[in-house]
């Protein structure tokens, strides 16, 4: 799927009454997860960088694709810049018990044109540092290439590279007012024992327990087991189950829809799901069961990268969503709705700006015209098409 530039609602028709509050806003806090508080009503509406400031799509004619290495320093500080909340990455343990930040289960480099390939979970904290740029200057590491699912092998060149690193450093040398969504990444086609689950998370934890300090944290993981014991292990920080919502289907059903995410997390104790988003609006009647059972809902995908379906989201009552262009879509949110503070207080109406012509807001939730959510829902449907 090729990428999706981020578009205002500005240029979507029919948006021009509202009467009732339709705020989102993504201001920076520093301590405590307030956004993500399965038990009360969210007071914001959250904003997560993809990876860092995006994912890497290295054949993407998009160089926002390509413009930051992804799940390194350098992109989770760069979203710092903007008013993201968390940023989201993939968390794995080395061979020496060492949690390292990389998405791929495998890692792939390239000598005199042959191609090699290593679990990163069966290598040493120092072999897995020797890939790509080095911290030393001078040093060069093995040439660090990536495989996409249909077999493609692409050179991992980005604009600004950036060496691989640790969760520990993420925590030493990340803006500490940024909250981190932890996922604990498993293969999904390898059967793990209990036992080898709970001594890569206890690897996590350890770190997590040791830096964080009042650093936000989320623990998310497609792995149920993993998901299970993360929440037993621990009771500090909010677990939440990830999906594809159905769009996928596994031989574990704990995955195969967000019913069976719901009970999951009923059924584990755990605070949330955070579901592919064209999951979500194809099963938008799945959004109230989850409310209903008090649980958070959170979305990822390459849909949310348009502010359209972002703003849909908010509307249907999703919490938050992770994003590729951070830049763009906190640009784009910020301005679909802009009530300032002291209208906020004492619960008048306010303008939001000539974008969105006289729409108006006041202290409830939004209340579309069915013409307007129609234009909405014919929107989405088309981009989920592609």
């Amino acid at each position: 799927m090729a990428a999706i530039k981020a578009v205002h609602v500005s240029d979507v028709p029919h948006l021009d009454q509202v009467t009732e509050n339709a705020s989102i806003y993504t201001n920076r806090f520093n301590k405590g997860i307030d956004c993500v508080k399965a038990t009360l009503t969210p007071p914001k509406f959250c904003v997560i960088g993809h990876r860092g400031s995006g994912m890497n799509m290295l054949y993407s004619s998009d160089n926002r694709m390509k413009a930051i290495k992804e799940n390194s320093i350098i992109s989770f500080n760069n979203a710092a810049k903007f008013p993201v909340d968390f940023v989201e990455f993939d968390v794995q343990v080395t061979k020496d018990d060492i949690p390292i930040i990389f998405h791929d289960d495998l890692i792939f480099n390239e000598e005199n044109g042959t191609i090699s390939e290593k679990r990163v979970t069966e290598i040493t904290l120092a072999e897995f540092l020797s890939y790509g740029p080095q911290r030393e200057p001078g040093n060069a590491g093995k040439s660090l290439v990536r495989k996409t699912k249909d077999g493609r092998i692409f050179n991992w060149k980005v604009e600004n590279d950036d060496s691989l690193c640790t969760l520990q450093e993420a925590f030493q040398k990340v803006n500490s007012s940024l909250g981190f969504n932890i996922e604990l990444k498993f293969d999904d086609y390898v059967i793990y024992k209990e036992e080898e689950l709970v001594h890569a998370l206890q690897a996590v934890l350890k770190v997590v327990f040791e830096y964080a300090k009042e650093r936000p944290i989320i623990f998310s993981t497609f792995q149920p087991d993993a998901a299970r014991l993360i929440r037993s292990l621990q009771n500090t920080y909010p677990v939440y189950f990830l999906t594809n919502g159905g769009n996928e289907i596994y031989s574990d059903v704990r995955r195969n829809n967000l019913d069976e995410a719901i009970k999951m997390c009923l059924e584990n104790g755990l605070q949330g799901i955070v579901s592919e988003v064209k999951g979500i609006f194809r099963n938008q009647e799945a959004v109230p069961r989850i409310k209903d059972a008090h649980l958070s809902l959170l979305s990822y995908g390459q849909l949310n990268n348009v502010a359209e379906a972002v703003y849909m989201q908010y509307l249907m009552g999703v919490e938050g969503v992770i994003v590729d262009f951070v830049g763009e879509i906190t640009e784009a949110v910020s301005d679909l709705i802009q009530v300032k503070k002291e209208e906020e207080k004492s619960g008048e109406a306010a303008s939001v700006g000539e974008e969105l012509g006289k729409l108006q807001v006041t202290n409830k939730r939004p209340n579309f015209t069915q013409l307007e959510l129609t234009f909405l829902q014919k929107l989405i449907s088309q981009l989920i098409q592609h």
